[in-house]
């Protein structure tokens, strides 16, 4: 498991599918980042109305990218179909945040474990409740702070096929794509395999 401390940086990070996409695509191409900044800005990429809003999200995406440690991976989340380049972004966010790591773990993998494919709101909830009691960070925390983070590991939840609609109160199988199974090992996170329904 991870050592990293808790971070509420979700609520401005998200899970920034389609802005990582297009960091990798620089990555891929060689340029610096120093060079990925200027040329996302100067370009506009992420069509974001001010450079702050920007200068923002570029931040979580090289992040999360130079994260992997894989050049590799991140050339498929360059080029690969959606489903596995969604899939390394995932992994990639996991990697990146503890919080996502051990929710996607500790209550989506559990659940599939279990064979329970029930979800709602309150597993969410109660994953927040128990991180409260036991994590001194978590519990400077305010309800406002919960709220979104609960919101965005939902909407992470749904961007990757796990839920079929914020409403859903399903879990859907998910099939973990051969060369994110193969990044995870290469990296010995086998820990993190349950939250892709690997059991």
């Amino acid at each position: 498991m991870m050592t990293k401390k808790y971070s509420a940086a979700l609520t401005r990070e998200q899970f920034l599918f389609r802005e990582t996409r297009i960091v990798a695509q620089l990555m891929d191409e060689g340029l610096t980042d120093d060079a990925i900044y200027q040329k996302i800005m100067a370009e506009n990429l992420f069509q974001l109305p001010t450079e702050k809003s920007m200068r923002s999200l570029i931040r979580p995406c090289v992040r999360r990218l130079r994260g992997l440690e894989d050049e590799a991976a991140v050339h498929m989340i360059a080029k690969e179909p959606l489903s596995t380049a969604r899939q390394l972004c995932l992994y990639a966010m996991m990697r990146d945040s503890r919080l996502v790591a051990e929710f996607m773990v500790t209550v989506i993998g559990e659940k599939y474990r279990q064979h329970d494919t029930n979800f709602s709101r309150a597993d969410i909830r109660i994953f927040f409740l128990h991180l409260v009691e036991q994590n001194d960070q978590a519990s400077t925390w305010t309800e406002a702070t919960i709220k979104k983070l609960s919101s965005v590991l939902m909407s992470i939840l749904v961007q990757n096929g796990y839920l079929a609609n914020p409403r859903a109160k399903e879990l859907q199988p998910v099939i973990l794509q051969s060369p994110v199974r193969d990044a995870i090992k290469r990296h010995h996170d086998e820990w993190m395999l349950p939250a892709f329904h690997v059991l």
